[in-house]
């Protein structure tokens, strides 16, 4: 186990994964049941525990580099934010750890939210690890509010000998199809740290004399391989509701309209009475789960529909991002009904309000994955609600390759690797 990189709060594998492109590995530490089987099905080393409970000692002596992405739920936007309120909590129990003192306990039952104190548990893991001069490098990763929280881990990194730095980054400005931002700190004994390079920005850079250029941010349709204005291929099931919930038909045997549109191109359907996309909960005013039809077969879709623009709307709240094919998504972010992530049409100029619009269509785990920058054939673990909980709580496989390839020896570019292939 010499050289190992620790991956606390693994989750499916965004580090992991990226590791693997870099040519390394990491072994995390995962509570989830399913992140820990989609990690095993991506052939991630694992070790299904409590990271709060789980002792340092078989790491010692044997660590080069540590990763903590802690929950973000307690802070998350798309949360009650409790972890805000047990900020002072979280920050004792970080300057305590550093001291070699344990009161986890005590603060833990002052805290409004239980997962807040998750974002202290990395200390204890460094403090341990720094008695024997070890990781050579840290990276850690967690929504904006947690930046506070990583100023004070870099307060105590450098009274231990190391380089840090720490701040808010753009998941798009390094080739994610997502403006996601994140409170990064990145930590070295041996150089000085420093955030990775932009490759991209929000319109393009050409090439000076003072660096190199940056291409534009990628948007949905180049991540997912369609046009513009392509028409999302929804998956046609019977059941789950709004949110995820487990899936209606083995796997394989779901149907899609990938018949009715090729990738890129749309080919209008054969003449013949469309199917309208109809919502399963009436009055919700979710609108957006597509009936099948009873014989089982794909639903065709009128003359009309390929005039419609497509957008992703972020959420079902009244503030959701929604952004068209044409630019990066918002923040991809799931785990309860109010979040569910789906695509809306818009009529395109000169089509006029005499046809309505086609349904919202829940997007697939498969086309979160990929904007989250993993393989398209990722192995996900789970239901579509475990799916899309790991996959809004991973870390951009492409974010992460940028932010480790220093502590690694490696340079890449924005045609070293195609993550989402």
């Amino acid at each position: 186990m010499s050289g190992l990189v620790l991956d606390l709060f693994a989750g499916p594998g965004g580090w992991g994964h990226a590791l693997t492109v870099l040519g390394g590995r990491d072994v995390g530490l995962e509570w989830d049941e399913w992140a820990c089987k989609t990690r095993a099905a991506a052939g991630q080393l694992t070790v299904r525990t409590d990271v709060a409970m789980y002792p340092v000692r078989p790491f010692l002596g044997r660590t080069v580099g540590c990763i903590a992405s802690p929950p973000c739920q307690a802070w998350s936007m798309a949360g009650k934010r409790l972890g805000l309120l047990d900020q002072p909590l979280v920050h004792q129990a970080v300057a305590d750890l550093a001291r070699g003192r344990d009161t986890r306990e005590k603060l833990l039952e002052s805290c409004r939210d239980k997962r807040s104190l998750l974002a202290a548990e990395p200390m204890r893991y460094l403090h341990a690890l720094n008695s024997v001069g070890e990781p050579d490098w840290v990276a850690m990763e967690e929504v904006p509010d947690v930046l506070a929280l990583w100023r004070q881990y870099a307060a105590i990194l450098r009274t231990w000998g190391f380089s840090v730095w720490t701040g808010i980054l753009n998941a798009a400005d390094y080739g994610v199809p997502q403006t996601r931002r994140r409170a990064i700190l990145l930590a070295s004994r041996t150089q000085t740290a420093q955030p990775p390079t932009p490759t991209h920005a929000r319109t393009a850079e050409p090439e000076t004399l003072f660096g190199p250029g940056r291409d534009r941010w990628v948007s949905m349709a180049e991540a997912l391989g369609w046009g513009a204005t392509d028409r999302p291929v929804p998956t046609v099931c019977a059941g789950g509701g709004p949110g995820g919930g487990p899936e209606p038909f083995p796997s394989g045997s779901r149907k899609s309209l990938s018949d009715a549109r090729d990738r890129g191109t749309w080919k209008q359907p054969p003449a013949g009475p469309g199917v309208a996309l109809k919502s399963r909960h009436k009055g919700s005013g979710n609108g957006t789960h597509e009936d099948r039809p009873a014989n089982g077969t794909a639903p065709a879709f009128t003359a009309q529909t390929h005039r419609w623009s497509w957008s992703l709307r972020s959420n079902n709240q009244a503030n959701a991002t929604i952004r068209p094919l044409s630019e990066p998504a918002g923040t991809l972010f799931f785990g309860h009904r109010a979040n569910e992530c789906v695509w809306v049409a818009e009529p395109e100029p000169g089509l006029g309000r005499q046809c309505a619009a086609p349904e919202p269509i829940r997007i697939t785990a498969q086309e979160a994955g990929v904007l989250q920058t993993f393989p398209a054939d990722y192995p996900w673990a789970g239901n579509k609600g475990q799916m899309f909980s790991q996959i809004g709580n991973a870390v951009p496989p492409r974010l992460a390759v940028h932010l480790l390839a220093p502590y690694l020896g490696k340079t890449v570019s924005p045609d070293d690797f195609a993550l989402a292939a």
